[in-house]
């Protein structure tokens, strides 16, 4: 079959589209023939190399997928061949304690497929049935493969971690990446009373318009100085981070006394500055995210279902041509989620 693979470390050409070995179905497992499955920033930080995690190398690249079962297990109940189904991401142990008490994401066990474990951009994978829902009748392969890892990390960072309230003002950075245009929608959908976003260009602004924000900005910068006049008196409930460096002192300077600053990332740089007499006079949270728990997980899925979410894709690219479809992101050319077609 062929497959994505890394082999080492590097720019997008280290990537390699290549034939290996199909995999066999186990007792406890369920094959399935991957339809679509879409790129992830964690992607890019895979292939380049992730500071202090020694990932097992070679592997199949990929986080997120959808396809067609195509064999089950003899130990597997409840599913069928042919059903169409999307993969959940997370790995993890289901008999560890914290894992049975919700906290899946928190259990020392967790990962995530393509990551640090093998992934799913191949023709066809294995996988336990923890990683194996039924695919919302809705969408599209493609458009199901595109939501997954951002919809439930996103979800995660506001309605777990930062606890959004139907009154808080949210500054969403970076509304067209993928996790940022989740938390747009979902943040939507809850009904908080003001959403502001950013974008890194002016060609950007109107998709973001379009996802029903109260006001976008360039996140250049006078961004603090632009959030603070149209604010006027109010202040910021909650910042959703994952740019880092970049944007961290702003962030902390808009946030309102008890505000929350919920963080999955640093595409920009990991090492900030904090003020702590300005966390603690303001009583700030800062909050790191990962991921998300089972529970997230289904909730999404029924959002998904019910329409409430919908999926952002900016293209489609042949499996074959994975360095190119690296290169759109990496030169952040995109305004969605780029996806894969594998089969």
């Amino acid at each position: 079959m062929k497959a994505i693979i890394l082999e080492s470390h590097g720019l997008p050409d280290i990537l390699k589209y290549k034939d290996i070995e199909t995999p066999s179905c186990e007792a406890n497992k369920i094959k399935i023939k991957i339809k679509n499955a879409s790129i992830n920033h964690l992607d890019l930080w895979v292939r380049a190399g992730i500071p202090g995690m020694n990932l097992k190398l070679p592997m199949i690249m990929g986080s997120d997928a959808t396809g067609v079962i195509v064999e089950i297990g003899d130990n597997i109940e409840g599913y069928s061949k042919g059903d169409d189904v999307i993969i959940q991401p997370g790995v993890y142990d289901p008999s560890c304690p914290i894992s049975q008490r919700g906290d899946e994401n928190l259990s020392p066990s967790y990962g995530i497929l393509g990551e640090t474990h093998s992934g799913v951009q191949a023709e066809y994978v294995v996988l336990d049935p923890i990683h194996v829902y039924k695919m919302p009748n809705c969408l599209s392969y493609a458009e199901a493969s595109s939501m997954p890892l951002t919809f439930m990390t996103a979800y995660h960072m506001l309605l777990e971690r930062a606890q959004i309230l139907h009154t808080d003002i949210l500054l969403i950075y970076g509304g067209t990446s993928g996790v940022g245009s989740a938390a747009i929608q979902i943040a939507k959908d809850f009904g908080c009373k003001k959403i502001i976003s950013t974008v890194g260009h002016n060609d950007k602004l109107r998709y973001v318009e379009d996802l029903g924000v109260d006001a976008v900005f360039l996140h250049d910068e006078n961004l603090y100085s632009k959030v603070k006049d149209y604010l006027g008196r109010q202040k910021v409930n909650v910042v959703f981070e994952h740019i880092g460096e970049k944007t961290w002192e702003t962030s902390m300077k808009l946030l309102d006394k008890g505000g929350r600053i919920v963080t999955c990332g640093a595409t920009t740089g990991a090492s900030v500055k904090i003020n702590l007499a300005h966390v603690f006079f303001k009583q700030l949270s800062i909050l790191g995210s990962t991921m998300s728990n089972i529970k997230v997980f289904n909730e999404v899925l029924d959002k998904i279902s019910k329409e409430r979410y919908k999926p952002m894709i900016d293209s489609i690219f042949p499996a074959s041509e994975i360095v190119l479809a690296h290169e759109k992101i990496e030169a952040r050319d995109n305004i969605g989620k780029v996806v894969l077609e594998i089969s």
